[in-house]
């Protein structure tokens, strides 16, 4: 099978032109040896399938970013059979400079201009022949967006990989040209593929090719003797650069005849610029932010939706009495469409698992009843019961990021991140962690300075990933409805944006001590704004669907059964049915006191160690915390009637909240604690993975010290902030978190100081 590798700019169109070539032949992996994430797929409109492969966004293939190093080592060391180039239409020229590179490898390269329906619409004209005459390489017009031409487009990339092609360089300096030979007739010699781009990166110094060919090196110091260069001096680099700049700027301005404007003051501002004076404005921009947020929560999780029922307005349930009524109406109030699907999903899987247990009841051994119905159903239902609200959320954080207003917020707040010490690079994977944190974190490879990058992965956890989503609806729901008060998209919503103010907070403690450093210069590109294409977010839901899916029937499902069976059967191996003397109960209590000051320890009644064992199940996988609760609630509400007594009313799929809060006696303040910890504390294992083979040599044990003391100080600051709220532990709550604050600045001072006094030893050495 071909393989065609997809090159270009971040921003060009890259990945909708993957999505609109493979479709749901898509998946993703790793990189081998590393963990930056690959695509590939597979076009099957040729006369044999094409293996598509979508190389990370790059500006250029120098080893400034990982994902320039994984590009250019994709291409010259797995030699694809064609390279792709997608170069935006609407910024040919800049686009162009990456393609230069590209032409300087023995390898087939057909050039796509993409985002053609822009150009057409702004009235423009692109010469394709004559663009294609300058480069030397077949070039196609197409419009990824529309999916115009794409079928032209490996059309022809099909026809150039059946023929070999030698890499040529559009420099045009004779003496450049002379080192460039000099050094590419050596590595001829040294038998090395791909010897011209081997010998122009030779020449610029780059720091991959002198450490492999040091005995090479003196070829260069001799030719940069000769430099007499005003600018640049001997930067041999910077001068090629220069060239292919000045290159592209004579030969390529002409191929794009731009409309004739008759009258520079007639010119109109694009839609684009006019939407960003507002968007990105220092003020409204940041407010506008938080209320997109907040809708984006309200519309997946409100049970009173645009609190319309709060406000006076009733309505008469056209389902009143049905089976209907609790899937769109809940006390008066309109669902949200999230909710919506979070109940039907409840109502069926409810269904599923009456339906076995009545058709196992009184055929197979009680033990295997509850091990099938409470243990593996009841465990997997639970998590699969949110994958609506999931997606759903999932598929607004890509609708704002396919329509390029994502962009923008990292522009915004590299204005306010900057003052800390922080750039608004960072920004991009931290709004990642929403959606995951292992594509988050492998997402910091786009930072240059290795101190803002290892700060920004330790914080990138503190933003709730979809794994953590059923912790937050589970309590803020059980919390509403067990104490009467709040609502739980607010509670939900609240905790996001604490976890962000954390995740700030801590970044700029780090910027500011341990890890202090320039901030590196921010440049953007601010994509023009554009409707999402229905057919990528569908594929990317697709994605996210089957990885959740998957990790449900894998990890999850081992661990409910494990959990199961340790609060089941006893330490003789008997089984109980109970809590009582069962294996767990022994672990729990054991660990239980650790939590005291967070609110969910010792201060519980006797099944108070139910939501220690749930915080360390979900190191494993965050999903854990509520498939423990399902598995422990079933014995719970079985051995305690009077809680059935107090949830047998409850129709909003959390009931196990409700049964671990009427069980064990635990505080709402004690709840919001818990679902901090949880938000705060060490990510699942694939997570922790992931930044060990990210972060530098010695800094893994230190991040994961970081994380405990980060979420069990945080929680324990919320528990005794909001005890303080509480008549019963006003006496003592007030102190207490007065000591945490007075301990935390005390720490940040002695840091500040410890490092003050480092810099001063290395200035008097």
């Amino acid at each position: 099978m071909k393989r065609f590798a997809l090159a270009g700019n971040p921003n060009c169109g890259k990945t909708t032109l993957f999505n609109n070539l493979t479709g749901s032949t898509a998946h993703v992996g790793n990189w081998p040896g590393v963990t930056v994430e690959k695509k590939d797929g597979v076009y099957k409109k040729l006369k044999e399938h094409v293996a598509i492969i979508d190389l990370p966004g790059i500006y250029s293939l120098s080893p400034y970013t990982s994902e320039e190093v994984i590009s250019r080592n994709y291409i010259l060391d797995e030699k694809p059979d064609c390279v792709i180039n997608i170069v935006d239409a609407t910024n040919l020229e800049r686009n162009l400079y990456l393609t230069t590179q590209l032409l300087e490898i023995d390898v087939p390269v057909v050039v796509a201009v993409n985002m053609m329906d822009v150009l057409d619409k702004n009235g423009d004209t692109l010469d394709v022949d004559e663009l294609s005459k300058k480069l030397g390489v077949p070039v196609v017009k197409v419009s990824a967006l529309k999916e115009n031409n794409l079928d032209d487009l490996m059309k022809v990339a099909y026809e150039a990989s059946l023929n070999e092609r030698k890499g040529h360089t559009i420099l045009d300096d004779k003496d450049l040209l002379h080192l460039i030979g000099d050094l590419s007739i050596a590595f001829k010699g040294k038998k090395v593929d791909n010897p011209l781009f081997h010998a122009i990166k030779l020449a610029e110094g780059d720091e991959i090719e002198v450490k492999d060919h040091k005995d090479l090196m003196e070829m260069v110091s001799e030719f940069k003797k000769t430099i007499k260069n005003d600018i640049f001096g001997d930067d041999i680099e910077a001068i090629i650069a220069d060239k292919r700049y000045n290159y592209i700027a004579d030969n390529f301005s002409s191929v794009i005849t731009r409309k004739e404007v008759v009258d520079e003051k007639e010119v109109k501002s694009t839609k684009s610029d006019r939407i960003d004076k507002v968007l990105t404005h220092k003020v409204w921009g940041l407010l506008i932010f938080a209320v997109i947020l907040f809708f984006v929560f309200h519309l997946t999780f409100a049970e009173d939706l645009f609190f319309l029922h709060a406000f006076g307005v009733e309505f008469t349930p056209c389902f009143e009495g049905s089976i209907y009524e609790g899937l769109f109406w809940s006390d008066g109030g309109i669902a949200s469409p999230g909710v919506m699907l979070f109940n039907f999903f409840d109502m069926s899987f409810g269904a599923i698992i009456e339906a076995v247990g009545g058709a196992m009841e009184g055929n197979v051994p009680v033990w295997f009843q509850g091990f099938i119905c409470d243990g593996v159903l009841a465990g997997l239902f639970a998590i699969l019961g949110f994958l609506p609200q999931i997606l759903f959320l999932f598929l607004f954080f890509s609708i704002m990021e396919d329509t390029g207003y994502m962009a923008r917020v990292a522009f915004i707040l590299d204005r306010i991140f900057r003052k800390f010490g922080l750039s608004g690079r960072a920004f991009i994977p931290m709004i990642m962690g929403f959606g995951c944190s292992v594509p988050a974190m492998i997402n910091t490879r786009t930072l240059a300075d290795e101190k803002e990058k290892t700060a920004t992965i330790r914080v990138i956890p503190f933003f709730s990933c979809g794994a953590k989503l059923p912790i937050l609806v589970a309590i803020a729901g059980g919390i509403v409805e067990y104490f009467g008060f709040g609502n739980a998209d607010v509670i939900t919503y609240s905790m996001y944006v604490v976890g962000i103010i954390a995740a700030i907070t801590c970044l700029i403690l780090m910027r500011k001590t341990t890890m202090r450093g320039d901030v590196a210069p921010f440049i953007m590109e601010l994509p023009a704004y554009h409707w999402p294409q229905f057919k990528s977010l569908m594929i990317h839901l697709w994605d996210k669907a089957k990885h959740f899916v998957k990790k449900a029937f894998t990890i999850i499902l081992a661990s409910t059964v494990v959990i199961w069976f340790l609060s089941n059967f006893g330490w003789n191996w008997a089984y109980l049915g109970t809590f009582e003397g069962s294996i767990l109960e022994g672990l729990g209590s054991l660990i239980q006191p650790i939590f005291t000051p967070l609110g969910f320890g010792s201060q519980l009644s006797a099944f108070g160690f139910v939501f220690a064992v749930a915080a360390i199940t979900g190191l494993i996988a965050k999903e854990n915390v509520i498939a423990t609760f399902i598995a422990l609630g079933a014995i719970i509400m079985a051995s305690s009637p009077e809680i059935v007594e107090a949830i047998e009313a409850d129709e909003d799929g959390i009931e196990a909240s409700i049964a671990m809060i009427s069980a064990t006696g635990i505080t709402w303040q004690g709840c919001i604690s818990f679902i901090a910890f949880n938000m705060l504390t060490i990510p699942c294992f694939a997570a922790c993975a992931t930044a060990r083979a990210e972060l530098p040599k010695g800094q893994f044990k230190w991040t994961i010290l970081f994380w405990l003391v980060a979420s069990y100080v945080g929680s324990a600051f919320i528990y005794c902030f909001l005890s303080m709220f509480s008549k019963e532990t006003l006496a003592w709550a007030i102190p207490v978190t007065a000591g945490l604050i007075v301990l935390a600045v005390a720490a940040g001072f002695g840091i500040h100081f410890y490092n003050k006094r480092q810099d001063a030893k290395k200035l008097g050495a």
